[in-house]
């Protein structure tokens, strides 16, 4: 494990003077902080995979810092990046929200880019992605397919509004006997934690998991594997987890929004401020069904996201 986080680690370093060649490049340089690291198997590594294809569809020089998890570490990873002339910064989440706005105004030659917090500035722009329609998609594929009408939410925290879709999508199939149990971690890592729910969840007749937290979402999917339960996957498509465990998955399509974004950029076509997407922007999907979600159910499911794409309007009833 040592001997691979250092590679890991050498891999800006590679992509930079790889691109080095005046054919190679056409001297832009994108730079990335992650709070955690690149093989989560979620939310990080999509970021990562999102800089790789910034650097090798856009032809742009790329960097990445891991663990720029408190305020030092991510003022000092700034300067880094200006030093190295990147002019293009993406914070890879909502905890960089308030410190770009905070740090922009220092260095108006550079454009910070975060995520789901709210941003100011002439040079700061903040991505969110509308969640609510993908957990009510998930709510109503959990509840069709409970078979003790209980069905579960570990999130992370009580602002995601995945989970607030969760229940109100659920609630189209709800039963007299039906109950959403959600239970909130308070920390996107705390896997610990999050399989403790579970076990509660587990004992309150829960079948269907929705683990709506980055870092802990892969060890929920594994107990509910091991258990005979479902789950949906979250941020990727967790299929591969378990096809007869992961009825289907919400996919945010990071990596496509990063190159999406930075095209923008480079193109002088990036707007400041906080720019909202969803299902009909293509960065939200529902992943590979499970072949335990009956056929005739997938197609209906189908429909419903197409629709809800044209209209803008989600289900009112059971489909």
């Amino acid at each position: 494990m040592f001997i691979q986080r250092i590679l890991l680690l050498l891999v800006p370093v590679i992509l930079l003077i790889g691109c080095a060649s005046p054919n190679a490049s056409n001297g832009n340089r994108v730079g990335l902080l992650l709070e955690d690291t690149i093989d989560d198997q979620g939310w990080n590594s999509k970021g990562y995979q999102g800089l790789l294809n910034i650097h090798s569809n856009l032809n742009v020089e790329v960097m990445f810092k891991e663990d720029m998890n408190t305020e030092p570490k991510v003022k000092n990873a700034i300067e880094d990046f200006v030093k190295e002339e990147v002019e293009l910064v993406f914070g890879h989440g909502r905890y960089y929200a308030d410190l770009f706005t905070e740090i922009a105004p220092l260095y108006p030659d550079v454009h910070f880019v975060s995520f789901n917090g709210e941003v100011e500035g002439d040079n700061v722009t903040s991505l969110h992605f509308d969640s609510y329609a993908m957990g009510y998609f998930a709510g109503m594929i959990a509840a069709a397919m409970s078979e003790t009408g209980h069905i579960g939410a570990i999130a992370t925290f009580p602002w995601q509004p995945e989970v607030q879709g969760f229940e109100a999508g659920a609630a189209l199939y709800g039963r007299n006997d039906s109950s959403v149990h959600i239970e909130y971690v308070h920390d996107w890592f705390d896997s610990e934690l999050a399989s403790s729910y579970f076990e509660q969840l587990k004992s309150e007749g829960v079948d269907v998991f929705y683990p709506a937290g980055d870092g802990f979402h892969v060890s929920v999917i594994e107990e509910a594997r091991n258990e005979g339960l479902y789950a949906i996957g979250y941020v990727g498509d967790q299929s591969d987890l378990g096809e007869s465990t992961v009825l289907t998955s919400t996919v945010q399509h990071v990596d496509y929004l990063y190159e999406l974004i930075a095209e923008k950029y480079f193109n002088s076509e990036l707007e400041k401020g906080n720019l909202r997407f969803d299902f009909d922007d293509g960065v939200i999907t529902l992943g590979n069904f499970s072949s335990k979600v009956p056929e005739e159910f997938q197609i209906k499911i189908g429909n419903a996201v197409k629709s809800y794409i044209e209209t803008g309007e989600l289900p009112q009833e059971p489909i």
